[in-house]
C-alpha cells in the first residue's frame, strides 16, 4: 500500500489523538502517505481528505477529543449516499482506509469494505466500552477515572446530609460504564439496562432499607442512563425511604479530558497495529485490532458483526458483597 487514509467517526473517545499519532507516525515511517478525512464518515462523503505529516500531530497525545474531528451522519446509512464516499476514495488514489469509533462506526467500516472492496482496519475507541472482540477500547479508562472521581466527591456531600445519591453515567444499551464505575466507587447499588428484570423500586428498597438498619446513613446508586430516568427513580426512593434523595446527571463531561495512561497505550499501540495490519491487506478485506487476556490482536471485523459484548455478570455479585 502507497496511500491511506484515516477518520474518526461517531462518539469522541480520549485517547482517539493518541490513534491518530500513531496510524500517521508509522505509516510515515513505512514509508506511505497518509491522509486524514476530517468530520468522519461526513467528511468522505465530502471529499474532506488532508494530507499529513510528522508536525500534523506533534503535542496531541495528551489531548481530549480528536483533531480530525467527527460529526454523526446518518446521510451514510443511505447506500447511493455511500456511494459519493466510494467515488472520492477511489479518485484520491486511497489503498485502504483506517476507521476510529464505536460500535456504529464498526458497521459503516464493514459496509466500506463490503461493497467498495476497499481494504480496512477499524481501531475500537468508545466510553462505552461495548465493541465486541477487544476487551477493552480507547478511552473507557478514562471515563471511569472521570466519573470515579465524581463519585468520590459526591460521596463526601451525601455523607455529610445523610443522603442519599443517585449518579448518572453514560449508557443508553449498555451498563460497562456504570458498572465499572459503581464497583470502584463503592456504590450500594449499581442500575444497568441489562439487569433491569432484577431491580425493581422493591427491591432497590430493599436493599437500601437494609443498610439503614444497619446504621447507614447515606448511600451511592451509580445508574447507566439507559435504564431509565434519573430524576423519577430520586422521587420515588425518597417518598418511600423518608430520606431525601438527589441525583446528579454527569452527562459529556465523561468525553472529555486529558487520557489516561491506559487509554493512551491503547490508542499507540492499536494505531501502530492498524498500519501494521493494513500493509498486508488485500481488496475486501477487513480487520480490527483489540486486546483479549492482555495480549493486542487482529481479528476478522466479518465474524463481530451482528454479536454483541456481554457484560461481566460476575462483578454484580461481588458488589453484593462489598456493600453490605
Amino acid at each position: 500500500m502507497e496511500k491511506i487514509a484515516v477518520l474518526t467517526t461517531g462518539g469522541d473517545a480520549p485517547g482517539m489523538n493518541a490513534a491518530i499519532r500513531a496510524v500517521v507516525r508509522t505509516a510515515i515511517f513505512e514509508g506511505m502517505e497518509i491522509y486524514g478525512v476530517e468530520h468522519g464518515y461526513k467528511g468522505l462523503l465530502e471529499n474532506r481528505f488532508k494530507k499529513m505529516d510528522l508536525s500534523s500531530v506533534s503535542g496531541i497525545i495528551n489531548k481530549g477529543g480528536t483533531i480530525l474531528q467527527t460529526l454523526r451522519c446518518p446521510e451514510f446509512l443511505n447506500k447511493e449516499k455511500r456511494k459519493i464516499a466510494y467515488e472520492y476514495i477511489y479518485n484520491n488514489k486511497i489503498d485502504g482506509l483506517i476507521v476510529i469509533g464505536g460500535d456504529g462506526s464498526r458497521k459503516g467500516a464493514y459496509l466500506i469494505t463490503k461493497e467498495s472492496g476497499c481494504p480496512c482496519v477499524f481501531i475500537p475507541a468508545s466510553i462505552d466500552n461495548d465493541v465486541y472482540g477487544t476487551d477493552y477500547t480507547i478511552g473507557f479508562d478514562t471515563a471511569v477515572n472521570t466519573g470515579l472521581e465524581a463519585i468520590d466527591r459526591i460521596r463526601d456531600t451525601a455523607a455529610s446530609h445523610e443522603r442519599i445519591f443517585i449518579v448518572e453515567v453514560m449508557g443508553r444499551e449498555h451498563g460497562f460504564l456504570a458498572l465499572e464505575i459503581g464497583l470502584t466507587g463503592g456504590a450500594e447499588i449499581i442500575l444497568i439496562p441489562e439487569m433491569k428484570n432484577d431491580f425493581n423500586l422493591k427491591n432497590i428498597l430493599k436493599i437500601l432499607e437494609n443498610g439503614i438498619r444497619r446504621g447507614k446513613d447515606s448511600s451511592i446508586i451509580v445508574m447507566a442512563e439507559g435504564f431509565g430516568y434519573t430524576k423519577d427513580w430520586a422521587e420515588k426512593i425518597q417518598k418511600h425511604t423518608g430520606l431525601e434523595t438527589r441525583y446528579t446527571v454527569l452527562g459529556y463531561i465523561q468525553r472529555g479530558g486529558k487520557p489516561t495512561a491506559l487509554s493512551r497505550k491503547l490508542g499507540l499501540t492499536f494505531g501502530y497495529n492498524a498500519v501494521q495490519c493494513i500493509k498486508k491487506l488485500k481488496k475486501s478485506e477487513i480487520k480490527m485490532v483489540g486486546i483479549s487476556a492482555g495480549k493486542f490482536t487482529t481479528v476478522d471485523l466479518k465474524q463481530t458483526i451482528g454479536k454483541e459484548k456481554s457484560i461481566d455478570k460476575k462483578i454484580y455479585e461481588m458488589n453484593k458483597v462489598f456493600s453490605i
